[in-house]
């Protein structure tokens, strides 16, 4: 399966700001709409962003307004911009295909990039 690295997490406060990076490995990337993801540890994987092939994004209710997502398919990478966080923002964020394919994700899941948002 193809590889993706997450970076760009770390700890911030309460209104701050942090970007988010997602790297893929293969130009298979460019043929996917990809999405962001996030995890607690008591909360199972949720999609927060997504953005087509061709760059149309949709967002979560829960962080529309807040986040911008972005990608450059010459790099085969994605951005997450998050500005405005909160505490329950705090979480374990993960990039992958939008959507399963055949029952399985089409790229392999990356040690995702943590958040931390203090109050």
């Amino acid at each position: 399966q193809v590889q993706l690295v997450e970076s760009g997490g770390g700890l911030v406060q309460t209104g701050g700001s942090l970007r988010l990076s997602c790297a893929a490995s293969h130009d298979l990337f460019k043929v996917y709409d990809m999405a962001w993801f996030r995890e607690t540890p008591t909360n199972h994987r949720e999609w927060v962003a997504g953005i087509t092939m061709r760059g149309a994004e949709n967002y979560a209710d829960s962080v529309q307004g807040r986040f911008t997502i972005s990608r450059d398919n010459a790099k085969n990478t994605m951005s997450l911009q998050m500005n405005r966080l909160k505490p329950e923002d705090t979480a374990l964020y993960y990039c992958n295909a939008a959507e399963p394919v055949g029952g399985q994700f089409p790229f392999a899941w990356g040690r995702g990039t943590q958040v931390t948002v203090s109050s």
